[in-house]
């Protein structure tokens, strides 16, 4: 049975990763800091969760893979006749 390619279903841009947020501009206030680690922490998430659904994806194709490999090895001639 061919390889499944499971890899080919993680969307090709993930593999950039996810940026960081700007920074504040030197002259920054307390409010631009906030600002700026409240968005660094939803960039944390984004990379945390396209981790977690990478995996999921690869899991499942692998999963689907193995069914199906093994569904085809029960089919061939010996599983036709019953043994």
């Amino acid at each position: 049975m061919p390889a499944a390619g499971c890899a080919g279903l993680v969307p090709a841009d993930w593999r950039d990763g996810v940026a960081g947020a700007p920074l504040p501009p030197e002259a920054a206030s307390v409010g631009d800091w906030i600002a700026f680690a409240d968005a660094q922490t939803g960039r944390l998430d984004r990379a945390n969760a396209r981790t977690r659904d990478a995996l999921a994806i690869i899991e499942t194709c692998e999963a689907r893979h193995a069914r199906a490999s093994e569904g085809a090895r029960r089919r061939g001639l010996l599983g036709r006749l019953g043994l």
